[in-house]
């Protein structure tokens, strides 16, 4: 295990039981965690994007936020929902925040979770070609996107511009150079993480996926991190290909832990999700050393290279500083860790 990072889905809500009862609240202390975690010495703070929710939604002015207030840590997503974005308007702001943070963006796509509303990218004024899904819509963004990220010249430039041009066809601006090769796509099926492997896309497997054997959740999911490092080599890239999984695991160490985590028995879970068979994967719950044991027979957390722990935000930044030091200092060393 070479990283460890936490992964925000930024939810808040007018519980008095909750510490984010605001967006303004989620953002800004989402910023002061990842300084936090910085100081503690992980390794990225990712963050979720829904939108129609009461949870992290527009992605890059957060990110630039970040990266002004930190050095260090990775910053990325996990993920942004290809079917809502313009890829051009995107790539600038992508680039724009990953020059803010000096080069450290992470950013997780895909074509996106199930919804809070319906054909939620409707109203973003985005439709499937004919004959094509959404899914398929989410893709065809993706692939103009990385395309863009190249920095290779496409428009026409004006023959009596208002400023002076540089020679030859004009690029978007500004320009991140190796922000291409940071480009994570978040897959929930073996055949879609073969299809970021040839993309040359780093894959982000998260706490479910398509069940597709029947096996356990760790066991498909490293089968199909397996298939998606096969694909990467006949696809012949020169670079090597980066991994993340995510998994909710907290290392019970004070009776704060014990109250909120320490009386679930979690386990695999199977259920139906935008019509298809899922697996779920278990939380992880236990003093440190037992917590250690488990980790190491999770299959997917050995194949991966990068693992991000979800974390719950509405319990406020002092709070989920602890969770996190608590596996930093107890639990990762034993996984590889540093």
């Amino acid at each position: 295990m070479k990283k460890i990072g936490f992964l925000s889905f930024g939810h808040w809500s007018a519980s008095p039981q909750s510490a984010t009862r605001s967006a303004a609240d989620v953002l800004l202390q989402s910023i002061e965690l990842a300084e936090t975690a910085e100081e503690l010495g992980a390794n990225g703070a990712y963050f979720r994007v829904h939108h129609f929710a009461r949870q992290l939604a527009s992605p890059f002015p957060l990110l630039a936020a970040v990266g002004a207030r930190t050095r260090r840590i990775e910053i990325g997503t996990g993920v942004i929902d290809m079917r809502y974005e313009n890829p051009f308007y995107m790539a600038e702001d992508a680039g724009a925040a990953d020059l803010i943070s000096g080069g450290r963006l992470q950013l997780g796509i895909s074509r996106g979770s199930p919804e809070q509303v319906i054909d939620g990218w409707r109203h973003f004024g985005y439709a499937p070609a004919e004959g094509q899904s959404d899914a398929d819509m989410g893709r065809r963004h993706a692939e103009v996107f990385l395309e863009l990220l190249k920095g290779d010249g496409f428009a026409q430039p004006n023959p009596r511009p208002m400023f002076a041009n540089p020679p030859g066809l004009l690029r978007l601006e500004p320009h991140s150079e190796g922000l291409r090769e940071r480009i994570w796509w978040g897959s929930a099926s073996d055949a879609t993480a073969v299809w970021a492997a040839r993309m040359g896309m780093n894959l982000q497997s998260s706490t479910l996926k398509a069940d597709e054997t029947g096996e356990p959740f760790h066991v498909q999911q490293a089968k199909q991190i397996r298939a998606y490092r096969e694909a990467w080599k006949e696809a012949g890239h020169s670079r090597e290909p980066r991994v993340s999984v995510s998994r909710s695991i907290f290392a019970l160490v004070d009776d704060r832990d014990r109250m909120y985590f320490g009386r679930s028995d979690s386990s695999d879970q199977i259920g139906i999700i935008d019509n298809m068979r899922a697996v779920f994967g278990r939380s992880y719950a236990a003093e440190p050393d037992r917590l250690a044991e488990e980790l190491k027979a999770d299959e997917a957390i050995a194949e991966a290279d990068t693992l991000l722990l979800t974390v719950p935000n509405q319990l406020g930044v002092e709070y989920n500083a602890h969770v996190i030091e608590a596996i930093l200092k107890y639990v990762a060393p034993a996984l590889g860790w540093r």
